[in-house]
């Protein structure tokens, strides 16, 4: 049996539908949070909370495989979360566990989820049990809130960045099914699983046909709202750093076929 969490969200629900390409239904249950917010029939669904270890028990009982999509939170509240999910999956008896982590995570990176991506890698790595961690690429769908409404105003307005190789959710949705489905093909970290190729936010503007305006970062934060505004100055700091820029053809080899655009 192969458990996935996080199947209402936009990663996880297209890990799934990729999955029974090529496995058959019965071989595979969802784990989500609520699951009156999942209209699923073709798969067992099954409660299960990053926050309620117990519960976890019981979303994972029977799984050979459980794949970890990474929580939504940041520090010691996301290492917490995952920590309850590692233990539930080992205590079930899990085979392998697969985590969503991104080819960033590193223990001082100026982006905050990526110490705790590294940090939850280290404590795969100590849990005993086989694991495969897919050093996913950043999220293309950021791009648009990156962008905001530039195509209105003509401008996108930023603090100065770096260049990124993004990555769109159902590559990397595709991937994960094909490695799931593939059991044992990555032990450890996965190679980076990257575009080909980095853009920075000057390249985005030009396909956007827009101009690029270099934002002062403290001025910038300010329009937003502080947790936010950390967060994604972090994520700028940290682009313009190199922390994003790593490119490869090992995701289009594992899919089989040139990844999808950016934009």
């Amino acid at each position: 049996m192969i458990v996935v969490t996080g199947a209402t969200g936009q990663l996880g629900s297209q890990i799934v539908d990729r999955l029974l390409e090529r496995v058959p239904a019965d071989r595979v249950a969802v784990s989500v949070r609520d699951p009156r917010k999942i209209s699923r029939t073709d798969v067992e669904v099954r409660r299960g909370d990053y926050t309620d270890p117990a519960g976890l028990a019981e979303a994972f009982a029977g799984a050979t495989q459980v794949l970890l999509v990474s929580a939504n939170a940041t520090g010691g509240e996301a290492l917490t979360m995952h920590r309850n999910a590692i233990d539930a999956a080992r205590a079930a008896g899990a085979r392998r566990i697969l985590y969503t982590s991104h080819q960033g995570a590193a223990p001082d990176s100026l982006f905050a989820p990526m110490p705790d991506h590294a940090a939850t890698e280290q404590y795969l790595r100590e849990s005993g049990v086989p694991f495969t961690s897919l050093r996913n690429g950043f999220y293309a769908s950021t791009i648009a809130f990156m962008v905001g409404n530039a195509r209105e105003t003509g401008e996108i307005v930023a603090p100065a960045d770096g260049p990124v190789s993004w990555t769109t959710h159902a590559d990397l949705a595709e991937a994960a099914a094909i490695i799931l489905a593939e059991d044992g093909r990555f032990e450890g970290p996965t190679p980076p699983l990257v575009a080909p190729a980095a853009y920075d936010l000057r390249d985005i503007a030009g396909m956007l046909g827009v101009r690029r305006v270099i934002a002062d970062d403290e001025e910038w934060a300010a329009t937003l709202p502080p947790h936010l505004a950390a967060l994604m100055l972090g994520m700028y700091r940290a682009s313009r750093r190199g922390e994003f820029a790593t490119t490869g053809t090992d995701l289009e080899r594992l899919l089989g076929r040139p990844v999808g655009a950016v934009l």
